[in-house]
């Protein structure tokens, strides 16, 4: 391939919660974009890596899961999902081969029905089921749209995941290379940052505290040419979820710390001093000033 016929294009990930898109989008750019958690709803923005190879440039976009609203954070990650289609050259629809065809799936089709980019069916998580039962899985999605192409992958083991890749490329148009190739995301340092810990929180309170949390990152200042400082609040809605965060003698909220820390320095290459603080803010996600205060703007992300 000539420089000339260099591709690029923009691909969304779509599906329900926890069908492993994070998992697919972390895989692809080979380093943490996207925060992993066995929480439903865990992604809230769209999240985009860059793929890069010496002949493309694929930008993926990593939807919020499709779900029922029930707050304005729940309908800023609807609009968010349904906004992502209409700026794409391809999308990703990912679906869990341990899981079978449901309402929110049937949702997802409906929509893409108006959708006149290539979808493509990725069958995620083919790792935890029987390789003869493929078939089956894949005709209850088969019959609801036409795919361009079906892959099944297991996005934690890599299988498949080349070949999705190629396959994308080869339906990509020619364009330039949007981003410097060592570039795996557009998003700011701040939300990767905030990111990191919210993830953290996720792993170690399980379902305690649920999506009642935001980070904000107050302050990223470098301390000499190999020391970042970094302060952050973790915002919860109750005062019962902040003692849960903060733990026994503050031992939550120090091994929140620790494990945010140490993605935190990979990501920057340097040594963090990160400070937490755990703020009460009742009700955050149900006031729009608050939500735009936490991160949550349609126009950034």
């Amino acid at each position: 391939m000539t420089e000339n016929n260099f591709r690029s294009g923009f691909v969304a990930l779509i599906g329900r919660p926890n069908v492993g898109k994070s998992t697919l989008l972390n895989y692809v750019v080979g380093q943490k974009v996207a925060i992993m958690s066995d929480v439903a709803q865990t992604t809230r923005n769209k999240i985009q890596g860059i793929y890069t190879s010496k002949d493309a440039q694929i930008v993926f976009i990593d939807t919020p899961g499709v779900h029922k609203p029930m707050t304005k954070l729940g309908d800023f990650m609807e609009r968010s999902t349904l906004s992502a289609l209409d700026e794409v050259d391809a999308v990703l629809f990912v679906v869990s081969a341990n899981e079978k065809k449901g309402p929110g799936d049937d949702f997802i089709i409906e929509r893409l029905k108006q959708v006149h980019q290539p979808i493509y069916l990725v069958v995620n998580k083919i790792d935890l089921v029987h390789p003869n039962d493929l078939p089956k899985i894949v005709a209850q999605y088969k019959e609801a749209l036409d795919f361009k192409g079906i892959i099944p992958v297991s996005a934690l083991q890599g299988n498949n995941v080349n070949q999705l890749i190629n396959e994308l490329v080869t339906e990509l148009p020619e364009g330039p290379q949007y981003y410097p190739a060592e570039q795996i995301s557009d998003h700011p340092e701040r939300f990767v940052i905030a990111e990191m810990i919210r993830e953290k929180v996720f792993q170690l309170t399980r379902q305690e505290v649920p999506h009642s949390v935001a980070i904000d990152v107050t302050s990223v200042k470098r301390e000499n040419e190999d020391t970042v400082h970094i302060s952050a609040n973790i915002v919860v809605e109750r005062p019962g979820q902040k003692g849960i965060i903060i733990g026994k003698k503050g031992s939550m909220l120090k091994k929140i710390g620790q494990l945010a820390r140490h993605d935190i320095e990979n990501l920057l290459g340097d040594h963090v001093y990160l400070q937490l603080w755990v703020k009460v803010v009742p009700g955050w996600r149900d006031k729009a000033a608050m939500l735009k205060d936490y991160g949550y703007r349609n126009t950034d992300y």
